[in-house]
């Protein structure tokens, strides 16, 4: 628990996480609680939208020194406090003044059971305040009684129209000139004497409202208000929706800070890939002094540590080899000397033999120094001299150059386009010429050159007819004097670092050598493979 609270970075990120989920829970809380006050609004305007706007025209309609005793006597009837008032004088807001410019209908809840519902009068600035303390029965026989008196004014078309005025989704209303369904004989016979019936459906939590509206034919008609529900649960499928929008600004924010910590990983990884490639000078960018910034620290002092190590080793390699110069060329210098002093044969033979081991081991001082060498380069971040290269041509050279020294083998470079791609041409030719010696000391006829132009990188094989390599062997053979037990012994000749430095090659210049098998010849097939150029626009492919 101890390392754990240590640990700043994964501290931060569990931290992270764990606000990330409290706020989408207040959030979502907040989000159900907009939602369900939004629709608590929207149905107590609906349902008071019928009342108000058949009070405010029956305001409108009387004259200005008639409305105060109508406000007291509806006030009193009623069982609320109507008056009119001002919008500056109600203590209304900017946005709630606007709404009530539009014609809508405003409900503002007070303390306890408490309401205050305001329309605007029709052509006025003044509006219609009603107060009043929870919704009785009293007022619910008073509205529809009005109601009633209201549409009773009118006849035909004009009454219909004064319904669909003041019907609204939360409060319907009715007309009908058949009697109302689902009443007993006594609720029937109450209404057809003017009385009013109100129906309760227990099992829908919901009331409606019926009563008789004469017409001047001496019939009636039915009017029915209702039925009036309470306010139903939110619905599941807007309650998905929430959790839906939720879980998605959850993911968001799950996934920045996911991509944050992945972020500063994927520039590890990418340091760490370039140093297996050898640029040894690659360094990390440390953010911070999280559990990320440690590591990142400690890969800098690692990569540090190990190019101090390797060009430490190459500096000594490089002394060693110099300085085994200065006595091989005494020696040779002494030899010499001796084979001037004598003419007897056998002696003759004796210093021929030392000549030859002293050439060998002055050939074993040059690949020590070209394989420092390119260590060295990689090691400490030196660039290339990279040209463009004929690949052809100078697989040409080559097996011109290596011929003559092989004259019972057949040196051959198969048919094909001309290639060219960017590399350091001295280089490069030492890593084929390598291969091709090395295929030229092990096969028993012939050896084939191939050039191919593949669709992201640049492939040399070299084939041979010899005993191949064993495929448990094949990445031992790269390491440095790595010699195999069988047929590529010491008598066929190599100091062991030849192929070593074909590799060093290859992956200073950003490619690798491979081997497998060779389908055509059936021994061994070296394999140099470099990236395509990106500087030039096309390779050169034309008929060989």
């Amino acid at each position: 628990m101890q390392r754990f609270l240590a640990d700043g970075t994964f501290l931060r990120v569990y931290l992270a996480l764990a606000m990330a989920l409290l706020l989408t829970f207040g959030l979502a809380l907040m989000g159900l609680a907009l939602v369900d006050r939004v629709r608590i609004e929207q149905y107590r305007e609906q349902l008071a939208e019928a009342p108000l706007q058949l009070l405010t025209r029956k305001v409108a309609a009387l004259p200005a020194n008639e409305r105060g005793d109508w406000l007291t006597q509806q006030s009193d009837r009623l069982d609320m406090r109507l008056s009119l008032r001002s919008p500056d004088d109600a203590g209304l807001g900017w946005f709630e003044r606007r709404r009530l410019e539009r014609g809508s209908v405003l409900v503002k809840p007070e303390e306890g059971a408490n309401w205050r519902l305001y329309r605007r009068i029709a052509g006025e600035y003044r509006v219609l305040e009603a107060r009043l303390s929870g919704l009785n029965e009293r007022q619910l026989r008073g509205l529809a009684q009005m109601l009633g008196d209201w549409l009773a004014e009118e006849e035909g078309e004009a009454r219909q129209r004064r319904l669909a005025n003041v019907t609204t989704p939360a409060l319907p209303i009715h007309l009908s000139d058949l009697a109302p369904e689902g009443l007993d004989s006594h609720q029937l016979s109450r209404l057809r004497e003017g009385e009013l019936v109100i129906r309760l459906l227990p099992g829908h939590w919901a009331l409606t409202v019926y009563l008789a509206v004469p017409v001047q034919d001496g019939g009636r008609q039915w009017l029915s208000i209702g039925p009036v529900s309470a306010l139903e649960p939110t619905p599941i499928s807007l309650l998905l929706l929430v959790l839906v929008i939720m879980l998605a600004v959850l993911a968001a924010i799950i996934y920045l800070i996911v991509r944050g910590v992945e972020a500063r990983l994927a520039r590890l990884e990418l340091a760490a890939g370039r140093i297996a490639s050898g640029r040894l000078d690659t360094r990390v960018k440390v953010d911070g002094g999280g559990f990320i910034g440690r590591v990142g620290m400690a890969f800098n002092a690692m990569a540090a540590q190990v190019q101090s190590l390797l060009r430490s080793q190459q500096e000594m390699i490089r002394a060693v080899s110099h300085e085994l110069r200065t006595p091989v060329a005494r020696i040779r210098f002494a030899v010499q000397m001796v084979e001037d002093m004598t003419d007897d044969p056998a002696v003759h033979r004796q210093l021929q033999g030392i000549d030859g081991d002293i050439e060998e081991l002055d050939q074993l001082i040059d690949e020590i120094l070209t394989y420092a060498r390119l260590d060295s380069g990689i090691v400490n971040g030196a660039e290339l001299q990279r040209t463009v290269v004929d690949c052809r041509a100078m697989a040409q050279r080559v097996l011109e150059t290596l011929a003559p020294l092989h004259a019972h083998l057949r040196l051959e470079l198969a048919p094909g386009p001309e290639v060219e791609t960017l590399a350091d041409s001295r280089y490069l030719q030492r890593a084929l010429q390598n291969l091709v010696a090395n295929a030229c000391r092990h096969a028993r006829s012939h050896v084939l050159v191939r050039l191919t132009v593949e669709a992201r990188l640049v492939r040399l094989d070299i084939e041979d007819d010899g005993p191949g390599v064993p495929e448990s062997e094949r990445q031992v053979i790269f390491k440095p004097f790595a010699r195999l037990d069988d047929s590529r012994t010491r008598r066929s000749g190599g100091y062991g670092l030849g192929l070593s430095i074909v590799q060093k090659i290859m992956v200073w210049h950003g490619g690798s050598v491979v081997v497998d098998d060779s389908q055509e010849l059936g021994g061994a097939r070296f394999s140099l493979l470099l990236p395509k150029p990106k500087e030039i626009e096309r390779l050169s492919v034309k008929p060989a």
